[in-house]
């Protein structure tokens, strides 16, 4: 029998929205039992009112923490020190950190070196350190319009968030990760299996195509217009940079 991946999930709920834990909480059962869930804040503040029952609909344990002194928020440095005592003695295998705090990269990068994955989930305004220093990111903003392709009835969706061709080509380092990704996914003939274009992808950054808008890979790559698919709609789908068209030989 397979045991699966267990999975702490650690929010900082001063800087997280409430509404967004479902979804949350979706995402990461898709990597494993999330059996460890604490969400940390000065429980005493109108703030975080909000929480309450989403706390007890998803069984999420309330960290109270005080906050010391004013303008000084402590509920940073528990969430740290518990996720090192988990680290050490519960050893999960992976870690969902929920924040748009940059404060939480150095705890971010230590979890990674002892061999833990993790997933973190922010709004866009999250700092790029943070962004990067996860094994893979999410931005909530974007979360829900993300999910699919198709408007399901009875679900509210925010705004369409779907990058256009010529956002995605004017973001350089998106398109340069994509171009690396495929060339060194290439076989002989010059064609890149789309699984093995992801697993590069996964190796170099903190990266996931819905933050574009798109439900699959795939469908990012060819949005894009920089690339061409062979085999599309099939588990076996191939990808290649597309090649200049040649010039007509001059006369």
């Amino acid at each position: 029998m397979t045991t699966k991946p267990r999975v702490a999930l650690l929010i900082d709920a001063d800087n997280s929205p409430a509404s967004k834990i479902g979804l949350i909480l979706n995402e990461l059962s898709t990597q494993g039992e999330t059996n460890v869930r604490r969400a940390y804040g000065n429980w005493k503040k109108s703030e975080l009112k909000g929480w309450e029952e989403h706390l007890h609909e998803h069984a999420i344990r309330p960290m109270q923490q005080f906050d010391y002194s004013k303008g000084k928020n402590a509920s940073d440095m528990a969430m740290v020190i518990d996720a090192l005592d988990l680290l050490y003695t519960d050893k999960p295998d992976a870690f969902g950190i929920v924040s748009s705090d940059s404060d939480f990269t150095p705890l971010v990068m230590h979890l990674r070196a002892k061999g833990a994955a993790v997933y973190g989930f922010g709004a866009r305004k999250t700092p790029e350190p943070f962004v990067n220093a996860c094994s893979r990111f999410l931005f909530l903003d974007d979360l829900r319009a993300a999910e699919s392709d198709s408007d399901a009835p009875g679900v509210e969706r925010s705004a369409p968030l779907r990058w256009s061709k010529a956002e995605l080509q004017k973001d350089r380092k998106l398109v340069e990760l994509l171009r690396n990704a495929v060339h060194s996914a290439e076989d002989d003939e010059g064609w890149s299996r789309v699984n093995a274009v992801r697993q590069q992808i996964g190796n170099q950054a903190s990266f996931d195509h819905r933050n574009y808008g798109y439900s699959t890979l795939t469908k990012l790559l060819a949005a894009t217009d920089l690339f061409e698919l062979a085999d599309e709609g099939k588990s076996n789908v191939s990808v290649r940079e597309k090649r200049a068209p040649r010039r007509a030989a001059a006369r």
